[in-house]
């Protein structure tokens, strides 16, 4: 399928990125670039004047008294709720209807050579995104510490690999880890937003770890295992020659293998691929726990608090007889111990 994208590509930006593109092997970035581009600088104008305007009408009792660092925070979660759901959306579409991509599964040269304007934009769309995220957390990097910087650096470089192109099959796959991110996010508001502990937040608590849980750990691991074999073999081998001699991608047109990908792949990019999914997969299963730990605090203390006033009620039932108050006062004093 065609690229989608309603904006065609400047050819002013793109022959300025062309030496680049060529440097870093890149054959495919020039025809995307604007994509990038477009995408860093939506989500930072979501970032800039969206999320201050809205949560300033919403809430601004909430948004209005915050310091620097607390409203980098919020604007980030206003454009990290934004872009998961565009990113998932479109990338559950093109899994569905491009029939192309769907004739790559089978062979895992296509996986890993193969070219299609629509995945491609979609890798695009992402990149812009970490780009943008990259660029914030160094300017804020007080703020969202060595973490979310890893994951900045790592999930941009993934993504750009495919402008080889490479890996252009896979790139909607990995985007589906960003199905927890709208769970997430959500659960960061309901506490900023006074709801902490609420019917509300437990249920989209129970979401977000299934999501997280499904799309990273399993789902994640398992695309990874095959990116992993598929990559192996490519060091071995290089695209099919028909490949090499079909330079239909200008328009979008499916699979093209350019001059710098006509041999196997280098096994330096084999390992650096490896090394940031890795790095990615580690920071999930860390982050999992710690979303378990949060979302079980936001209700321990509510059971306790209850079992607390249980408690407290109990010698109000025999005050009546005076031999009783002294046994329902042990009996609380006991209930209460063992609740804390």
């Amino acid at each position: 399928m065609k690229d989608i994208f309603p904006i065609a590509p400047i050819p002013a930006l793109s022959r300025a990125i062309q030496p680049v593109a060529d440097y870093l092997g890149l054959d495919i970035l020039p025809l995307h670039i604007h994509e990038i581009l477009f995408a860093a600088l939506f989500y930072t104008f979501i970032q800039v004047v969206v999320s201050p305007v809205v949560s300033n009408y919403f809430v601004p009792h909430i948004y209005g008294p915050m310091n620097r660092a607390k409203k980098a925070n919020w604007d980030s979660h206003i454009v990290s709720l934004v872009q998961s759901l565009l990113i998932n959306g479109l990338a559950l579409w093109c899994m569905g209807a491009d029939q192309e991509r769907k004739n790559m599964d089978h062979d895992w040269k296509e996986r890993i050579y193969g070219y299609i304007g629509t995945p491609a934009m979609v890798s695009a769309l992402a990149c812009g995104y970490f780009l943008w995220d990259l660029v914030i957390t160094l300017l804020n990097f007080d703020v969202f510490g060595p973490g979310l910087l890893a994951h900045a650096v790592s999930a941009l470089a993934v993504f750009s690999f495919g402008f080889r192109p490479f890996l252009n099959y896979y790139g909607c796959n990995f985007i589906l880890y960003e199905l927890s991110t709208p769970f997430l996010n959500a659960h960061w508001f309901f506490d900023k937003l006074g709801m902490t502990g609420s019917r509300a937040q437990l249920y989209n608590g129970i979401a977000l770890l299934g999501t997280f849980f499904s799309c990273r750990l399993i789902y994640g691991n398992y695309m990874s295992a095959w990116v992993y074999y598929d990559m192996w073999n490519a060091v071995w081998d290089g695209p099919s020659a028909e490949w090499v001699n079909n330079p239909a991608a200008l328009n979008g047109a499916y699979i093209r293998a350019p001059s710098a990908n006509k041999g196997p792949i280098p096994l330096w990019l084999f390992i650096l691929y490896v090394a940031s999914n890795i790095t990615l997969n580690s920071l999930n299963v860390y982050w999992f726990f710690k979303m378990i730990t949060a979302v079980r605090k936001r209700f321990e203390p509510a059971a306790g608090e209850k079992n607390a006033k249980a408690a407290e009620k109990a010698p109000l039932k025999t005050a009546a007889i005076a031999s009783g108050v002294a046994v329902g006062d042990a009996a609380a004093r006991q209930r209460t111990a063992v609740a804390n």
